[in-house]
């Protein structure tokens, strides 16, 4: 019982700190997921914001080289005023220009000087490409050590036109809409160059990692990269515990109050005893009682037992003691009856086998005891059964004057009245007076000192003279050994109880012992 009750400590503690932690773990879990969608949404933002920006810087570029097209065929002298002028009208852009069969006839930036394609752009144009084509490179021939992009649109006359977009406008604006975060931003026009131009991403951890969005544009052939550092994320977490760590905190004690309380009705032993119940873990032995006079069996109490689950015994006295404490005591005896009386049909007995029952004083003083025991006798009646209630002497105490009455009242239906264990209580001698009682059942304390005492057992003596002045019938319990049975049987005691006569049994274990050959019916039982 005392491991069971460790282990119901056990899973009680267990179980409130999973009610504790639970709320404080959610929270934790639930801020990093928002915190990660958080940098995530953020990322699709800046993404967007950049591919909104390049788009409409795309939009001028074309715009810019359809307007060239109107230069097809003219000399660089002729329009080289007009290139420097457009190009100084619109921002953006580098220079701006016209080709012929791949080489640069006229530039906003150079004039007529002359110069091929790939010289200009510092790399091979893309093998594979369409009359329309962007490409982002990491520098021109005029500014080698700033990216840029040129916007192409070739002809079948081979006459071509231009505008080169410089990067720094592109990495101006990566660079702001970056920094509040920290972002490491890219661009790629065309599957050209990557146009880096934010921070570099620090390492993080396995939670907390550098994570990068690519959103690519409808519109254009052109590719956006935002990565976000480590600690972007860790600043948006700690934000959400900041705001949701005292709720879930809250939250966590509430819990752990309504587990608290869920627990003590679900593991109280009152639940424990309920549920046994219902489950019927309960079942009846039965001690028989040996008649000295008739040498043979006179009847047998009826002894209730619990078995765990697992397998393992409860005490006796430490659940009947609990269902006292806990109120259970009546219910747990009504069920007792409902066992005994189950296990009656099965019986076959000859008429006026004594059967004794335990009630405990709660059960006296209840206001449907008279009934209940009523009840209880009428379904037992087929055998003829002499029903014997055993009273502690403490049920003998309270409200003396209502116990009479009713014990009276049962007694005058046929139904007998012990005091089980006598003399380990309170009760004064003059109650055996008082109340209406058939027989005295000896505690085995008394019972074990014969031994001990030498034949100087006064108190003893007492107590079975003064029965027989009541007239009442005496019962020794927790008889061992022939020298306590010799003894009692010297001094008139009518029955005796204990492993000396048989053991609890169960009620088929029993009906085999009344009916083997070898019953005792002997003035010597076996030990």
């Amino acid at each position: 019982m005392q491991s069971l009750l460790k282990k119901r400590r056990d899973r009680k503690g267990l179980l409130l700190a999973i009610a504790g932690l639970l709320p404080l773990i959610l929270c934790i879990v639930f801020t990093f997921i928002n915190a990660r969608q958080i940098v995530q949404r953020q990322q699709a933002v800046t993404a967007s914001m950049l591919l909104t920006q390049a788009e409409s810087i795309s939009d001028q570029a074309w715009n810019m080289v359809g307007q060239l097209r109107q230069f097809d065929g003219a000399r660089c002298s002729d329009i080289d005023d007009d290139l420097m002028r457009l190009a100084a009208l619109y921002p953006y852009f580098r220079s701006i220009g016209v080709m012929q069969s791949g080489e640069v006839t006229c530039s906003s930036a150079f004039g007529s000087i002359n110069g091929n394609l790939p010289t200009m752009i510092q790399r091979q144009p893309p093998e594979h490409r369409k009359a329309w084509w962007m490409l982002s490179i990491a520098g021109t021939y005029a500014v080698k050590d700033r990216p840029a992009v040129i916007f192409i649109r070739d002809t079948p006359s081979q006459f071509s036109t231009y505008a080169v977009v410089d990067g720094q406008y592109l990495l101006d604006f990566m660079h702001a809409v970056g920094k509040s975060h920290g972002y490491n931003i890219e661009l790629q026009f065309g599957g050209g160059y990557n146009i880096d131009g934010g921070y570099a991403p620090s390492a993080g951890s396995f939670l907390l990692s550098a994570s990068t969005l690519t959103v690519t544009s409808n519109r254009y052939p052109i590719v956006a990269r935002v990565t976000s550092p480590p600690s972007d994320a860790a600043l948006t977490w700690r934000h959400g515990l900041l705001t949701f760590m005292p709720m879930a905190v809250i939250f966590s004690l509430l819990l752990i109050t309504v587990t608290n309380n869920w627990l003590q009705r679900k593991l109280s032993m009152r639940d424990q005893l309920q549920r046994a119940i219902n489950h019927r873990e309960f079942s009846v032995n039965y001690q028989p009682i040996y008649d000295i006079a008739n040498q043979t069996y006179g009847g047998a109490e009826a002894l209730m037992r619990w078995q765990l689950p697992n397998g393992s015994w409860v005490r006796p006295d430490l659940f009947i003691a609990a269902a006292e404490s806990e109120e259970m005591i009546v219910q747990l005896t009504r069920h007792l009856m409902d066992l005994i009386a189950e296990d009656v049909q099965n019986w076959t007995l000859p008429p006026g086998f004594h059967l004794g029952v335990n009630v405990a004083a709660e059960h006296i003083q209840h206001a449907e005891f008279i009934e209940d025991i009523r009840t209880f006798a009428a379904r037992i009646a087929m055998h003829q059964i002499s029903l014997t209630l055993e009273l502690t002497e403490r049920s003998l105490i309270s409200e003396g004057d209502e116990v009479v009455r009713k014990l009276q009242q049962l007694r005058s239906e046929g139904i007998r009245i012990s005091i089980d264990d006598f003399g380990t209580g309170h009760c004064s001698l003059s109650y055996l007076q008082t109340f209406p009682l058939d027989y005295l059942k000896i505690d085995r304390g008394f019972v074990n000192a014969i031994e001990s005492l030498q034949d100087e057992t006064p108190v003893l003596d007492a107590i079975i003279m003064l029965s027989k002045k009541l007239k009442l019938s005496v019962v020794a319990e927790g008889v061992e050994t022939p020298l306590q049975l010799a003894w009692l049987k010297a001094r008139g005691v009518d029955y005796i109880q204990g492993y000396l006569y048989a053991r609890p049994m169960t009620s088929a274990a029993m009906m085999t012992w009344i009916h083997s050959a070898d019953q005792p019916s002997t003035s010597h039982p076996p030990g």
